[in-house]
């Protein structure tokens, strides 16, 4: 832990109780900006964050990281949420920031990973006066359903299940996404799915909806559209993809996201995609002996530096 950056431990209230957070700093004899993490999909404590707390804060801003509920040492489930509620529960965090001291209350942002993307855009047009920026890492510019879709169908051709094991798998996919949509009991079509379980296309299509309750997590939020959020913000955003990833749909993304951008400070928001960076923005796996910062991709930090300060 640097001498010249300060870790201090907080809560985030929820209505799941107080969610464990921690907020890094620099030490500066001025207010520095703050930025409230919001998580991908799935479990996630603050532990799971590795260096990201690290690297985000020495762009020169605190960085406020919390548990999810029900993971780590928090109380709570995150399947009983929506993006509603993940939304509400980033803009409980913006209000922690706002009041720690050394934070400029006047220029906190969100920075959302994966799903999260959806969930800052969301908190930032239900809160327009309380969010300073967006910065959305593969934040997809679909709706969950869409963004699922092309996932499934991406994964499938690449571990080579084509003809008509391809065709019976993306049949299920649009067929699950049909009766969740109109209501249909979870625990019915969950157990239609498990009668599917060996083909194989069945692990990558079940991946976000393998169970009755991470199947109704999926339902609640699927159809939330960035193209409906987007024109509504009254602060700049900055969307960033990795040119290799393939649980995005990136080139889609990227055209609806820039042509859903509001008017409003339009000339300070930002796209960029960073060629052969994956869904986390790194042009590797994890090797021995070489450090993970070094493999983000090259001019990512800066760029989010820079953003940071106008």
């Amino acid at each position: 832990m640097g001498a010249d950056f300060i870790v201090e431990s907080t809560v985030v209230p929820s209505t799941a109780g107080d969610l464990r957070a921690a907020v890094r700093r620099p030490r500066s004899d001025r207010p520095v900006p703050g930025l409230v993490f919001v998580d991908g999909s799935g479990c996630g404590g603050i532990e799971e964050w590795g260096g990201w707390p690290e690297w985000i804060s020495e762009c020169g801003v605190a960085a406020l990281v919390h548990d999810k509920p029900g993971c780590g040492q928090s109380p709570g489930d995150w399947r009983t949420q929506s993006f509603a509620d993940r939304a509400a529960e980033a803009l409980a965090a913006v209000e922690v920031l706002r009041g720690w001291r050394g934070v400029d209350r006047h220029r906190i942002g969100l920075i959302g990973w994966s799903q999260g993307g959806w969930v800052s855009l969301l908190a930032a047009r239900t809160a327009p006066e309380a969010i300073d920026r967006v910065v959305t890492i593969s934040g997809p510019g679909v709706s969950m359903a869409e963004q699922e879709r092309m996932r499934i169908d991406s994964w499938l051709r690449r571990d080579g299940v084509d003809g008509e094991d391809h065709a019976e798998g993306m049949a299920w996919v649009d067929e699950r996404t049909s009766r969740l949509r109109a209501g249909e009991p979870v625990e019915e079509v969950i157990a239609a799915q498990r009668h599917y379980a060996d083909r194989p296309w069945y692990r990558v299509a079940v991946q976000a909806t393998a169970t009755p309750a991470t199947a109704a997590f999926f339902a609640r939020s699927m159809d939330i559209d960035p193209a409906e959020l987007l024109p509504g913000l009254s602060c700049p955003v900055l969307a960033l993809f990795g040119g290799s990833d393939d649980s995005v749909p990136v080139a889609i993304s990227v055209a609806r996201i820039a042509a859903a951008l509001p008017d409003v400070e339009r000339h300070r928001h930002g796209i960029a995609v960073f060629p052969g960076a994956d869904h986390g923005l790194f042009t590797g796996d994890p090797r021995p002996g070489v450090a993970r910062r070094d493999q983000l991709a090259p001019g990512f930090l800066p760029m989010l530096t820079a953003f940071l300060k106008q």
